[in-house]
């Protein structure tokens, strides 16, 4: 029952998208479904994808889904043929998912359905990312990347150029004048709690994507012990 009601969103979908009949949308894809074979789950090629890494009970705790329901609710809006770009909008903007988790969800989809290796981004490129939940509030996490002093406490050594900062929500610069960037999300978790994710984008080769993962644990780390020793005085 579950996939028939999936196939008929798809062809609703379809005659949204190309104003055909029932019936014509209905053929065109079953006439596909016969000479395309299915997505299916990608085996990982190197690193742990979305979904080892974020557990259906906080997805579903964070979005209101767990993997597999997100999973047929695209497989039945026919994300496998959107860009990674639509697919978040569509999850913003029809089912209210917050930006950061929406992108999460795209990523691990795109995983799911092969559409890109564990930190590779679609259409190739390589990225990495960590996140931690600090125990203060979030304008202090938001400081503690903003501020240039503060963050030279926690992540010494390096030179970034911001490019924006939006306080609280947002830190974007760019990496030890390279190619590559930092996308930085932060959200509050209650009133004395916030998380903070990092993305790092442009990376060489899955060497470099792996290198800068370990290297964002371990600064999140010092990150969290830093503002959580100071906040304890």
């Amino acid at each position: 029952m579950t996939r028939q009601r999936s196939f008929k969103s798809r062809v609703r979908t379809r005659m949204d998208k190309t104003g055909e009949s029932y019936t014509t949308a209905r053929r065109q894809l079953l006439g596909r479904a016969e000479t395309t074979p299915a997505p299916t789950v990608a085996a990982p090629t190197g690193g742990r994808t979305q979904q080892d890494r974020i557990s259906d009970a906080l997805l579903r705790e964070r979005t209101g889904q767990d993997w597999a329901c997100w999973f047929d609710r695209l497989d039945a809006w026919g994300a496998v043929d959107r860009t990674h770009t639509e697919i978040a909008r569509w999850l913003v903007d029809t089912h209210g998912v917050p930006g950061w988790w929406a992108q999460t969800v795209t990523v691990g989809y795109e995983q799911a359905r092969g559409l890109r290796a564990p930190g590779q981004r679609r259409g190739g490129g390589f990225e990495a990312g960590a996140s931690r939940t600090v125990g203060v509030p979030v304008r202090t996490l938001f400081q503690a990347f903003a501020d240039e002093a503060t963050r030279r406490r926690w992540l010494p050594d390096v030179e970034v150029r911001v490019r924006t900062a939006t306080a609280p929500r947002t830190f974007r610069a760019d990496w030890a004048n390279g190619p590559s960037r930092l996308v930085v999300g932060l959200t509050p978790v209650g009133a004395s709690k916030s998380r903070v994710a990092v993305l790092h984008e442009k990376l060489a080769d899955a060497d470099e994507a792996a290198r800068l993962k370990a290297y964002w644990r371990d600064r999140l780390g010092a990150l969290k012990a830093l503002l959580e020793r100071e906040a304890a005085r």
